[in-house]
């Protein structure tokens, strides 16, 4: 795709599932890829394995709820790879609980690393952005936000509130020449999927039967259309949220 070789682009949440696979085919593209995870030692292992492979990356253990914790990395990140063309924010958690049944210290680690996180790597790397004049962003939200799921009513209120965060950023720096877009994965067979589906049981078979493609998503499924978001070849889309979900959710 145009415009991604040499391009330095940071993947919050790399090391494994969706974010694994982005930034597998992020190098696989030519991108210089800064892998952001807080788990760091499995950072520096999916850094390796795409250097190994002939990509370009790197790893940092980051918890992006730190906002200082955020600017060093992206400091450094830029300093050895120069300035940073795109970033996806894809970090995420979440644990299936009824609202009426979760409490205030899962809502505050629900909201910190699904919506506080984002916000703080974001407004560290759009201000270099700014500074360069060009730039593109893709946030991974969910279906989730965009009609509900049971047992998800935070992390829903989190992916809904970055789909219109990214909304409103497209308007802001749409001068400076940066776009901002959104991904809405729909079930996807993950580690956090594992873990949020293991108190209902029969919950992946159910989503299979309800999605039109009969199939829950894979990893694999969501790195052309982020690259492409990332790409030149999208410079005149923004603001955008799409849905990848093998038809489970159809927006006109």
């Amino acid at each position: 795709m145009r415009g991604l070789r040499d391009k330095p682009v940071i993947v919050t949440g790399g090391a494994s599932g969706i974010g694994r696979a982005i930034a597998g085919r992020l190098a696989a593209e030519g991108a210089v890829v800064g892998i952001f995870d807080i788990n760091g030692q499995a950072a520096e292992a999916a850094a390796s394995a795409l250097r190994e492979s002939g990509g370009r990356a790197s790893g940092y253990e980051v918890d992006i709820v730190d906002y200082e914790v955020v600017a060093r990395s992206v400091d450094a990140f830029e300093a050895a790879s120069g300035p940073i063309g795109g970033l996806v924010n894809n970090a995420g958690w979440d644990k299936a609980v009824r609202f009426v049944d979760s409490d205030r210290d899962l809502w505050r680690k629900v909201i910190d690393i699904n919506l506080w996180g984002p916000l703080n790597v974001t407004h560290v790397v759009l201000k270099k952005m700014v500074k360069h004049g060009k730039g593109h962003v893709v946030s991974i939200a969910s279906d989730a936000g965009r009609v509900g799921s049971s047992g998800e009513a935070v992390y829903s209120a989190c992916k809904g509130g970055i789909a219109a965060f990214g909304k409103t950023l497209a308007r802001e720096v749409a001068r400076q020449g940066i776009v901002f877009n959104t991904v809405c994965p729909g079930p996807t067979d993950t580690p956090l999927f594992a873990t949020v589906s293991e108190s209902a049981a029969g919950l992946a078979e159910a989503l299979k039967k309800a999605i039109p493609l009969r199939r829950l998503g894979q990893p694999d499924d969501y790195p052309g259309i982020v690259c492409f978001l990332l790409s030149d070849d999208a410079s005149f889309i923004t603001g955008q949220t799409i849905s990848v979900s093998g038809g489970l959710t159809m927006h006109g």
